[in-house]
């Protein structure tokens, strides 16, 4: 009977061993599959994206973060094997040796430090991504391992010397926007290239994200408006306007920094100045006719698709412009008033990451030129020849600029 009894419990303990250790085995297997599986779907470390972005991060901005580090992620990160990917399950001997692989994953993925300084670009990379100067630098800065080429959905059409690129950079911080650094010149010089080479000019972006471009010279050439309405009807149009007078000077100044020799921004505003004669086919004074090009792409667009950001206002209050061009494109604020510093050197905000304790990002040495000095009365005749086309943007906009303010300064400091 002693032996019967003993077999029996002999018999009965087995089995339950062998189920355990295959149960156990299975559920580590089962693990091990579904971590290499998010790693290689995520392809980024779990708490390095915070630390990458360097602001705080809260409920409600979490997912468009990590979509933006998702989108910005290195090519680099090593990815398992195939060979990896397709071992069989381990042995129940080999079940401490696969949970310790495990365990050193997480552990590895979840480390800060070791993350953030593996895969943080230094400080050429960073540069490359903020701001692009050339067609090379504007392909690095398209991620095409994730995401999908399109066109775009918005486009800041002008205007040149207005504050367009400006704006632009402070919409690339927001993580819902790509764009493309250069400006591609596509519907006034690059049209017979076709559509598909404007789009492969666009960064790759994910189901959410907009596609923008920035072209000033768009909103003053003639056939641009069809050609864009060609493309997308139902497009999102930017346009910065300044002061038609100051900006002029600004649109002269740049070109004087590149032909020292052009005559003096006097003799080129007038075709007769003893009459007082306005060469308004002088492409800086054109230019500021607004309320004449409008007319061209009101036959095409209608104004709920347009949004104009006053160039004066992006200077003294940049964060409240921004939130009007955020609310346009559909987006969260996520750019605000954190993101930008007054630089009383140049005379115009510079940006920052709200919560990043390096040294403010600035527009180029282009941008803020102190200007040549003009003849008061030279200036206060623009202003009376602009005076009448305001008017007409105004009511074509529904916006008041109140640029005659700025006339009204200049006709007293002349009689005093």
């Amino acid at each position: 009977m002693a032996f019967w009894s003993s077999t029996s419990v002999f018999t009965s303990k087995v089995p339950r061993k062998i189920l355990f250790m295959f149960t156990l085995s299975l559920s580590v297997t089962y693990l091990f599959y579904s971590l290499m599986s998010c790693y290689n779907s995520l392809q980024f470390p779990l708490q390095e994206n915070y630390v990458f972005q360097g602001r705080l991060v809260t409920e409600d901005t979490t997912f468009v973060t990590l979509r933006e580090k998702l989108y910005s992620a290195s090519p680099g990160f090593t990815e398992f094997t195939q060979a990896e990917r397709t071992t069989a399950a381990p042995t129940v001997g080999e079940n401490d040796e696969a949970e310790q692989r495990t365990v050193e994953w997480i552990r590895t993925q979840a480390s800060p430090t070791k993350s953030a300084a593996a895969f943080r670009p230094t400080a050429p990379e960073r540069e490359h991504q903020e701001i692009s100067t050339t067609d090379s630098e504007l392909r690095v800065n398209c991620t095409s391992d994730y995401g999908e080429k399109k066109l775009p959905q918005a486009i800041i059409i002008g205007v040149k010397k207005g504050g367009t690129r400006a704006l632009l950079e402070a919409l690339r911080v927001h993580p819902d926007v790509r764009a493309v650094g250069n400006e591609p010149h596509f519907f006034d010089r690059n049209y017979e290239k076709g559509l598909d080479w404007y789009r492969d000019l666009m960064p790759s972006t994910l189901e959410g994200q907009i596609t923008m471009e920035k072209t000033p010279s768009y909103f003053v050439t003639n056939h641009a408006p069809k050609r864009i309405h060609s493309m997308a009807k139902d497009i999102k149009l930017i346009i910065v306007v300044r002061n038609p007078v100051t900006r002029a000077i600004s649109d002269y100044t740049q070109t004087l920094s590149k032909k020292p020799e052009i005559p003096t921004f006097e003799v080129l505003a007038f075709k007769n100045r003893t009459l007082g004669l306005i060469d308004a086919s002088w492409s800086a004074l054109r230019i500021g006719i607004y309320a004449l090009h409008l007319e061209s792409w009101m036959q095409y667009f209608p104004l709920s698709q347009m949004h104009f950001v006053s160039g004066e206002r992006l200077i003294v209050d940049p964060a409240g412009e921004m939130a009007k061009v955020q609310d346009f494109l559909g987006l969260k604020r996520i750019v605000t008033d954190k993101h930008f510093y007054f630089n009383k050197t140049k005379g115009f905000p510079c940006l920052k990451k709200p919560e990043d304790s390096s040294t403010p990002r600035c527009l180029g040495k282009s941008k803020g030129r102190t200007h040549p000095k003009i003849d008061p009365d030279v200036i206060r005749r623009l202003h009376k020849f602009y005076k009448p086309f305001n008017m007409m943007f105004y009511q074509m906009t529904g916006q008041n600029f109140e640029w005659e303010l700025e006339e009204d300064s200049v006709s007293r400091s002349s009689q005093d």
